[in-house]
């Protein structure tokens, strides 16, 4: 039988796609329909066996029970409290009893490195915001107690002005582990990477594998 997997968070499928040419049955979950239309046209293309859906991942539901959940690229960072424990609820309810969940996060040595700084730029991020010419300002905030840095983006165009509030929270591993346990899961193991290289406390990120109990 195919190992079932479910990528939240694929965007334009890379994971989903190298998993899924290993004999993974994989399901990606986007909310962007850019990288999802893209990714679809990939999956067609080389024939691979992944359903793609196109839908904010915080309100994925399915019948379907999967062997393991990614969630890469740090995006559990970006969750509130509320939402991260929603969502390992989540999890744990669509896995497979012995399934297990890999995330990354970034780590405590990535927030001692970021500072509060005040930067401005035309066409801030290369354009990212806006095909229109456009005046971005990025003002970074720390707040130590919580392990919480707040990027808010001003962008200015004609006519127009938009703030976007960018917060990501900074995690120890026996921090991230109390969530994970709080949810039915126990830490099988730490890394430095998805790619399993030994944990280092100096890593900008860490990424673990919990499995359902």
């Amino acid at each position: 039988m195919d190992t079932k997997i479910a990528d939240f968070g694929c965007g334009p499928g890379l994971y989903a796609a190298r998993l899924a040419k290993r004999g993974a049955n994989v399901t990606g979950i986007d909310f962007s329909m850019r990288s999802i239309e893209y990714a679809k046209d990939v999956a067609a293309r080389e024939q691979l066996n992944i359903s793609y859906v196109n839908q904010n991942y915080l309100e994925f539901e399915t019948k379907d029970r999967f062997d393991l959940v990614l969630m890469i690229m740090c995006d559990f960072c970006a969750l509130s409290p509320a939402q991260r424990k929603g969502l390992l609820s989540k999890f744990h309810k669509i896995l497979e009893p012995s399934g297990s969940v890999l995330l990354d996060v970034h780590s405590l040595s990535a927030f001692e490195q970021r500072e509060e700084a005040a930067t401005y730029e035309v066409n801030q991020l290369n354009g990212f915001w806006t095909p229109n010419k456009y005046y971005g300002f990025l003002n970074t905030f720390k707040y130590d107690e919580e392990k919480v840095v707040l990027d808010k983006y001003t962008i200015i165009e004609s006519g127009h002005t938009r703030q976007v509030y960018n917060w990501l929270q900074y995690f120890a591993p026996e921090d991230l582990e109390r969530e994970f346990v709080e949810a039915g899961f126990f830490i099988k193991g730490i890394y430095s990477d998805v790619a399993g290289n030994p944990y280092n406390r100096k890593s900008s990120e860490f990424a673990v594998i919990g499995n359902r109990t």
